[in-house]
């Protein structure tokens, strides 16, 4: 059970490129972060998104090919499932259906107040796995 998946374009900055000429590794890492956080802003309902923070657990990463600056490059990721105030993530960063890299990653869900980890209710499984409905 996967939500359907979310397109994150990516802008490539120079100060993205490292000594070899390519996108430093670590860039991969905040492109993930930016396309989940994307993909919950376009689909948790408004209140939701305000009153729910998002703090990566783990990324587990694997290299494919460099990107360059001149790239057109896109995050493709999608909520496989989440479980109390986790969520599971699979983002696929791609470079015209070549792909860059692909990261495994889970986020704990915190409340925006108090900052303690915020349970993601069934509530809001019906924006995230529609098909479930």
């Amino acid at each position: 059970m996967s939500a359907k998946p979310h397109n994150f374009p990516i802008t490539i900055l120079p100060s993205d490129i490292d000594f070899m000429g390519h996108v430093n590794n670590s860039r991969y890492l905040a492109w993930v972060q930016d396309a989940v956080l994307s993909h919950w802003r376009k689909l948790a309902p408004a209140e939701a998104a305000a009153s729910r923070l998002w703090v990566a657990l783990k990324h587990e990463i694997t290299y494919r090919k460099p990107a360059f600056l001149d790239d057109d490059v896109i995050a493709r990721t999608v909520l496989e499932h989440y479980h109390g105030a986790r969520a599971f993530y699979h983002t696929v960063i791609e470079r015209g259906g070549e792909v860059l890299a692909e990261v495994q990653s889970s986020w704990c869900c915190v409340d925006a107040v108090t900052l303690r980890p915020a349970r993601i209710g069934e509530e809001l499984r019906r924006f995230f796995f529609p098909e479930d409905d």
